[in-house]
């Protein structure tokens, strides 16, 4: 099982190169991140955009371009087109956002004639290394479905059970978050949770997937907490993901795991046929590498099975 981020960087060593198709590469921060993980062995890329920036920007960071492929495009929403085909026609194994708007980018991956669609949800699921927690903790959906209603939390919990699954868990202990542990006909939050722990107990999410809920954040990430509230629970204090019942509740946690602790991350987004890297500006050049490397396990993953 993995607990660390560096151990997804080492399990992807030594194994056959996972290929990532880069939408509009000619993005420094993003080449930046790109040529860190082919140097540490995690990826194949293959780049598409305007290949002169691409060419240039390369040489400005030190980028060796002699073994890798770039298919140039000038125009922006051809350039989404081609890198989601390449993924469509297995020519690539995941993607990822360059210099590009997301919408045009979900656009692309989710036509109905060349894209990734399946039947689910496209989901952002985050994953923390935090000093004061055990393992790694995945929290989902703070950055895509703003007030996902039950049955699109179904689907987006199913998705982060997908994610979790390939770090090795053999036991995936979910935490449906609310503002308390009892069912109140006037918190939808409340509702929801029961409802998707019901639907775990008939076998939806799988085998060896434990749902709790209604659950407060403190009785999901202490055993304490929960003991001194009087709460039985084997979610508590273990839990591997967060289930948040809006975006802003995933917004406001995963930024505090960020800011005020300091924790290591990488984001993905989980729901088509392969995972999509949509890494922010704002992310620091460690947290790309890592949503790269996440990407690539998971699609890893996917290829095997």
């Amino acid at each position: 099982m993995i607990k660390k981020l560096d151990d997804i960087l080492e399990n992807l060593k030594g194994s056959e190169k996972v290929i990532l198709s880069v939408a509009a590469a000619h993005d420094e921060e993003v080449l930046i991140a790109v040529k860190d993980a082919v140097e540490k062995g995690i990826i194949k890329p293959i780049l598409v955009g305007d290949e002169e920036k691409i060419n240039y920007i390369s040489n400005k960071i030190d980028f060796n371009l002699d073994d890798i492929k770039i298919i140039n495009s000038n125009d922006i929403e051809e350039s989404s087109k081609i890198a989601v085909q390449l993924v469509s026609n297995k020519e690539a194994d995941f993607i990822m956002k360059g210099l590009l708007d997301t919408s045009i980018l979900l656009k692309s991956v989710l036509n109905k004639d060349y894209g990734l669609r399946t039947d689910s949800l496209l989901s952002h699921v985050m994953i923390y290394e935090l000093n004061n927690y055990h393992k790694l903790l995945l929290l989902t959906d703070g950055g895509m479905n703003i007030s996902p209603d039950y049955n699109q939390k179904e689907k987006i919990l199913k998705n982060s059970v997908q994610a979790a699954q390939s770090l090795g868990m053999e036991t995936i202990k979910v935490a449906c978050l609310a503002a308390k542990e009892k069912v109140n006909p006037k918190m939808q939050a409340t509702i929801d949770a029961d409802l998707l722990v019901k639907a775990s107990n008939e076998g939806v999410f799988g085998k060896n997937v434990i749902v709790e809920g209604p659950l407060a954040f403190d009785i999901a990430v202490s055993k304490e907490a929960s003991e001194v509230k009087g709460v039985n629970s084997d979610v508590s204090g273990e839990a591997d993901i967060l289930l948040v019942p809006t975006i802003e509740v995933g917004n406001g946690i995963g930024k505090s795991f960020t800011y005020m602790a300091n924790a290591k991350s990488a984001g993905i987004v989980m729901g088509a046929k392969a995972p999509i890297v949509l890494v922010s500006r704002a992310d620091n050049h460690e947290s790309k590498l890592y949503s790269i490397a996440y990407g690539a396990l998971i699609a890893k993953n996917i290829k095997e099975y």
